[in-house]
């Protein structure tokens, strides 16, 4: 049944998105005398994105009672939103071949990166289960959640995601020489993605040591502070969020720094997950007072060397 439920998934993952595919393709063969050459590339994709995420998206998730596929495109709705911008007639690449390369193997590097611990996540399966913030949303509007979860989850991830990923038609709507903030922006978001890489392969260590300890009846380590999170409580939202800022800066450099909006609400939002991430872990209460000591001594967010406050407290 498992394995069924699996590769059932599995082909939904990979024919889901076929609406976008054919009319890309559909697109790139269109004279640039075409109408649809004519409209602006940002209405383009908006429009593909509400009917074939928006709708299509929301009505699976409403037949299976799982918005698992929104989760995993999170990933892969970037690189199609790129590789659009960058095959648009009004793309300007004059000056910036190299930038719209660099950008476009970057954004690859951080898709792929992000979908290999998605699925590490989920011993490499799919659609194993939804987000556990959409659960605790159903659980919150009951019966009015189908209609609901249309705005909560997939209009505002239109907005979302569209915001964040403007510095990519940026590149590709801007000629400017390469300059020394175009390597400033590269050295921030390869950080970020060495960053997050590591911060999510030691959580999901940790998570493996104790998923083992609990097997054989052993006390589970109650939190995780170690490597990269002995700095951060967060170092994997501090990896993403450099990684949108180094492609903001990009866009600033541009001449186009009103996109900072994108990263802006990208890191207010990641504010709010921290909150109910934090919240989640004081809950469990086999952690509760050691998770405690965690947020008094650790860094919430920028790594940075544990608080000495603490021991203060005590010798007072």
């Amino acid at each position: 049944m498992a394995t069924h439920r699996n590769f059932k998934n599995a082909l939904i993952a990979f024919v889901v998105p076929l609406p976008s595919i054919i009319f890309y393709l559909y697109f790139l063969h269109q004279n640039q005398d075409h109408s649809l050459c004519n409209l602006h590339p940002l209405l383009l994709a908006n429009v593909v994105f509400f009917l074939n995420v928006n709708v299509l998206f929301w009505f699976i998730a409403l037949l299976q009672s799982s918005h698992w596929l929104i989760g995993l495109y999170w990933m892969v709705i970037p690189i199609m939103l790129l590789h659009f911008y960058a095959n648009h007639p009004t793309a300007q690449t004059q000056y910036n071949q190299w930038r719209s390369r660099i950008v476009m193997l970057l954004t690859w590097i951080w898709s792929i990166r992000l979908i290999h611990s998605y699925f590490r996540r989920e011993n490499w399966q799919w659609g194993v289960r939804q987000d556990w913030r959409f659960t605790d949303l159903s659980h919150q509007y009951g019966k009015k959640w189908w209609w609901v979860s249309f705005f909560a989850i997939y209009l505002s991830q239109q907005v979302f995601q569209m915001g964040i990923c403007l510095p990519l038609y940026v590149v590709h709507s801007q000629n400017k020489p390469w300059n020394i903030w175009d390597f400033i922006a590269i050295v921030i978001c390869l950080s970020g993605i060495t960053i997050a890489y590591h911060a999510d392969t030691q959580l999901h260590n940790f998570i493996s040591r104790n998923q083992k300890l609990k097997e054989l009846g052993q006390p589970m380590v109650p939190i995780l502070d170690k490597g990269l999170w002995c700095y951060s409580r967060h170092p994997n939202y501090f990896g993403e969020q450099l990684w949108w800022w180094g492609l903001a800066v990009i866009a600033w450099n541009l001449g186009q720094g009103w996109t900072f909006i994108g990263a802006l609400i990208n890191s207010i939002c990641l504010a709010y997950v921290t909150v109910l991430v934090e919240k989640r872990m004081l809950s469990q209460t086999y952690r509760t007072e050691a998770y405690k000591l965690y947020q008094k001594t650790t860094s919430v967010l920028i790594p940075w060397f544990k608080s000495s406050s603490i021991g203060k407290d005590k010798k007072t």
